[in-house]
């Protein structure tokens, strides 16, 4: 029972980070409390969306597993945001909830050097200011080098349906009882967060001539660079509105509404709020948009997108009825809400890894985050540092806010902290331009194929690609059009023609005109664009998105760059923060609790103002 890595909790955190530690050769062990719940989607069974889409490829084009899970059963398939920029594009899957589960179980069989030990953690054991292990409620103990939590909602979970409580982590599975109070003791402040999941409706009592049908795509994007196209039967999600009647329904049940009645006091994500929220958020808005999505392939169950509740069970069910699709609806479980306990990200360094306590890692929600996407990226961290940690490495694994999202959310936990479950949304990155779904691959892959969580397969389609996206720029730019060749398209398209002759990439910097309209009218460029024996459409968008961006690129690069030479500035340990009389109060009672590492860290810290900065730097010499 001795290990390198243990990780506790078998959620989206807990199998990134168990499969990044293992493929670094790292022999880890994944506690869960039911193997048969390996990665269980606990709300909606979707993966990606708005700058999560982006995280999941960056997991993956880090050697993570998500992506690969998600392609193999997703049941619906989206590129949001298509009508705006490329830097906001974001993937979206509906997957079948049974099978993504076994999916990621068979994953983790399938990984050298890791570990699977059904059980409950319920005290951290800690030596000398070092986490050496866990010991279960069944009495074991298991010892290791390094310690990943990643107990998503279990820790003190209460769950809440009207005015009905229940201990649990999840609908019928237990809480954490005490594995809060052996990691507080060591000085690791807790806080409580809440989160919510809506009904779920038996699919033959739904009347689909009333909802509006909403079909996926099904072309070649999807989510791992690596992935075979989607098998699965594809599937339609559906649309309805809320009504006067349904709000009606619900307004005469707040009084026994958990979050109105007092016997809720912790903060739900502001982002995804409940439907008893959303009407006294709105109280002019008449109705609201809901999605009726599948749960899986073969199954009856579907889930109600839009309509969280914690209400009593007779006010959802009454409510729903007064949608005419739902109008008959069979319910098999009512929306319920849930609070847990969460530790303070700003006590975590960049490698997630503990202030406090040396080897103790946290990932997921117990760093008060939403999203499974959220959490995978963090477990993903977490493991290779855990691992790097093991293997005593000088140097951990961080990602700067222009490398990946990752980056960005990271940062702000530890920078910022939280008041709230916080969602990654792209607004959030300051690089955006940079961070683009497309491009996760060129940010991230060879970086990781150098610690060894990105095997060579992985890196080798990597250069490949690469190699090939170069061949049609290079083509673009070298390449000469007359205007007898393109002036009918141009016209056709509504763009100006040529007068002379022009470079190719000059014509497919217009925003009317793509490669591909270009390669039916001109062979040789036809023939590069064609060139590559894998993934052809994959490599001819991000090789348009370069040319056509190609400007907007380079000017962020360079803003990044600025703001790199901060980042270089390192003052942990360095200035004695109570006593510099210069700065404001605030200032330095943050800069005291926080320690930032460098001065770019610093000046990300709500209430540290530029001028405060300043003083830093004359103090540093500078």
């Amino acid at each position: 029972m001795k290990f390198d890595v243990l990780v506790i909790g078998g959620g989206h955190a807990g199998c990134e980070a168990a499969c990044a530690s293992a493929n670094m050769g790292a022999n880890t062990c994944l506690i869960t409390m039911d193997m048969n719940k390996i990665a269980q989607m606990s709300c909606n069974p979707a993966v990606g969306g708005i700058a999560k889409g982006q995280i999941v490829r960056e997991i993956d084009a880090l050697g993570g597993q998500m992506g690969l899970v998600t392609d193999k059963t997703a049941i619906q398939f989206r590129m949001l945001n298509r009508s705006k920029g490329p830097a906001v594009w974001s993937p979206r899957a509906q997957c079948d909830r049974g099978k993504f589960i076994w999916q990621w179980r068979t994953t983790l069989d399938h990984t050298d050097h890791l570990n699977i030990w059904q059980d409950q953690a319920e005290e951290l054991l800690v030596e000398n200011g070092e986490a050496v292990g866990v010991r279960t409620i069944w009495g074991a103990e298991l010892r290791a080098k390094s310690i990943i939590i990643t107990a998503g909602t279990f820790l003190n979970g209460l769950m809440h349906i009207g005015r009905k409580q229940v201990a649990g982590g999840r609908i019928a599975e237990p809480a954490a009882l005490h594995l809060t109070e052996s990691i507080s003791r060591h000085g690791i402040h807790v806080g409580r967060m809440k989160t919510g999941t809506p009904v779920r409706i038996d699919r033959r009592s739904v009347h689909f001539e009333d909802l509006t049908i909403q079909e996926g795509e099904n072309d070649y994007h999807q989510f791992s660079y690596m992935g075979e196209p989607r098998r699965l039967k594809q599937l339609p999600c559906w649309e309805c509105y809320t009504n006067e009647e349904v709000h009606e329904t619900l307004r005469s049940g707040l009084a026994d509404s958990p979050l109105y009645n007092g016997q809720i006091q912790s903060i739900g994500p502001r982002y995804c709020p409940s439907i008893e929220t959303k009407l006294v958020t709105f109280p002019d808005r008449d109705h609201h948009l809901l999605f009726l999505e599948p749960e899986g392939e073969d199954t009856n169950e579907m889930y109600l997108n839009g309509f969280s509740s914690s209400m009593p069970m007779d006010v959802q069910v009454n409510a729903l009825r007064h949608i005419p699709a739902l109008r008959d609806a069979k319910v098999y479980r009512p929306g319920y809400a849930i609070e847990y306990d969460f530790f303070d990200p700003t006590q975590l360094d960049h490698s997630l890894q503990s202030k406090v306590v040396k080897g103790l890692f946290f990932a997921g929600q117990v760093n008060g985050t939403t999203g499974y996407e959220e959490a995978a990226g963090q477990g993903l961290v977490a493991g290779v540092n855990a691992a790097l940690y093991c293997a005593n490495s000088p140097t951990p694994f961080i990602m700067h806010r222009d490398e990946s999202y990752i980056g960005v959310l990271i940062d702000d936990l530890v920078t910022k902290g939280v008041d709230e479950p916080y969602r990654m949304f792209t607004s959030r990155a300051e690089y955006r331009i940079l961070l683009r779904q497309d491009d996760a691959d060129a940010r991230l892959t060879e970086r990781a194929y150098t610690l060894g969580i990105a095997k060579r397969d992985r890196y080798d389609w990597w250069i490949e690609k690469k190699e090939n996206v170069q061949r049609i720029i290079d083509f673009c730019h070298a390449y000469s059009v007359k205007p007898s060749l393109v002036n009918g398209l141009l016209e056709t398209v509504g763009t100006t023609p040529l007068h002379g002759s022009a470079k190719v990439v000059d014509l497919v910097a217009r925003p009317q005109i793509t490669l591909k309209m270009l390669g039916e009218h001109i062979a040789p460029l036809r023939e590069t664009l064609y060139a590559a024996e894998n993934r052809q459409e994959e490599i001819i968008e991000e090789a348009e998105i370069s040319i056509k961006y190609k400007g907007y690129i380079d000017r962020e690069r360079l803003f990044a760059d600025k703001m790199h030479r901060l980042e270089n500035i390192r003052i942990k340990g360095r200035f004695d923060y109570p006593n510099i009389k210069d700065l404001s109060t605030e200032c330095r009672q943050k800069l005291e609790r926080i320690q930032p590492e460098t001065l770019a860290q610093a000046s990300r810290i709500p209430g540290v103002s530029p001028s405060d900065i300043n003083v830093l730097l004359v103090l540093l010499g500078r």
